[in-house]
């Protein structure tokens, strides 16, 4: 007689950083997501680098529920916020009022895998657990927590659909949004990709790659084939788009350092330049079980669709090449419709606990949902660029 899923017990406690919690427990429960960015390794490198921590405005605060041997049976990735950067769940307008209304939004609680717009299990319970009861005492610590700390708030960002609809059924707001993810559909190569677009569009991605490529060696690297200069490089990317697009990166240099010592066959790094010459333009992705994940770009010198071929041509690629489901390349972006990325929906739960908050929130998220329904079924059906879909 094959037993059940164990139980666990009614205490959560609170860490203040990952490595009280350890490796063997962290990733028992997480290991099985297939997720690098809820893995030990990904969460405590942004803790010792001190990308994330208090004086940041991320201080840890995470959550383990043990089981009935007392062995830890649930993890939940949780941090004290100051400020809203870095979650790409835009809530500054409700802080905005809030605050204008003479309430306090922060501190707030935010579970999330910090700077990382990537769909994940966010309430994290070991296989051989009863998974509603390990989130329910998540949750419930959480909610406790928030209160405890006199938090305004409690988000928990891009969880995946079915804790999403869960949390939902136990009194959170819903929230949704997009991003655009490229589906594998059994394709063996890339021109397979592209026989399954339009004339136009084969055409189009054609001489964008062909006019990107022209002149340029483009290299990728993963595993022991990483170094230091490489993540020099590519470091002098990412503080040039981060300058640009919003001020502040996020990553020190230290991240990527241990990044390539922890978790090098995760990584694959794109890079670019001409013969002979130091690297131009790279791309980061990470690699999951299920997905290739792009995340941040760069570039130190312009060439025409150079973005488009590091970013999502070399991308598709390689996900084609190491049999991986589907691409997610990071937030916004409209422009990658017609590069084969199609709307796909993303979710964010969140407690508020202020009802004078609460309820013009809940109204406003309701018509919200509604809009971006709609506006995902029109982009898909206007420019996708798929034969069979047009």
């Amino acid at each position: 007689m094959t037993a059940g899923p164990m139980g666990v017990q009614s205490a959560v406690r609170v860490h203040r950083a990952i490595s009280e919690i350890g490796q063997d427990a962290w990733d028992a429960c997480a290991a099985s997501t297939g997720d690098p960015f809820v893995s030990y390794d990904f969460l405590s490198i942004l803790e010792e680098s001190g990308c994330v921590a208090a004086r940041t405005g991320w201080a840890p605060q995470h959550l383990t529920v043990l089981d009935e041997a007392d062995q830890v049976a649930g993890v939940m990735p949780l941090y004290l916020k100051s400020h809203s950067q870095g979650e790409y769940v835009f809530d500054h307008s409700w802080a905005d009022a809030y605050e204008r209304a003479g309430g306090r939004y922060y501190p707030k609680l935010q579970c999330s895998s910090p700077f990382s717009p990537v769909t994940g299990s966010r309430l994290i319970v070991r296989p051989d657990i009863d998974a509603a009861e390990g989130r329910s005492a998540l949750m419930g610590g959480a909610l406790t927590l928030c209160e405890r700390m006199g938090a305004s708030s409690l988000h928990v960002t891009f969880p995946v659909e079915d804790q999403w609809r869960w949390m939902g059924e136990r009194g959170m707001l819903l929230r949704q949004d997009q991003q655009y993810h490229w589906e594998n559909r059994g394709y063996e190569t890339f021109d397979d990709f592209l026989g399954a677009l339009s004339a136009n569009r084969r055409k189009t991605i054609r001489r964008e790659r062909r006019d990107a490529q022209e002149g340029l060696e483009i290299v990728a690297l993963t595993g022991a084939d990483l170094t230091e200069d490489h993540w020099d490089a590519f470091f002098a990317f990412y503080m040039d788009t981060g300058g640009r697009k919003w001020g502040r990166p996020y990553l020190n240099r230290p991240f990527f350092s241990l990044l390539g010592q922890r978790m090098a066959d995760k990584v694959l790094l794109i890079l670019a330049r001409r013969p002979g010459g130091p690297f131009i333009a790279g791309a980061l992705n990470l690699l999951g079980r299920d997905c290739l994940y792009g995340r941040h770009w760069g570039c130190v010198e312009d060439a025409p669709f150079l973005h488009f071929e590091l970013c999502y041509y070399q991308a598709i690629e390689h996900a084609i090449r190491l049999g991986l489901p589907r691409v997610e390349a990071g937030a916004q972006g409209q422009h990658k419709i017609a590069r084969g990325y199609l709307p796909s929906a993303v979710y964010s739960a969140h407690w508020i606990a202020d009802p004078m908050l609460r309820e013009p929130v809940a109204r406003y998220l309701e018509r919200e949902r509604a809009a971006v329904e709609s506006d995902m079924e029109m982009l898909t059906e206007e420019y996708s660029p798929f034969r069979e879909e047009r």
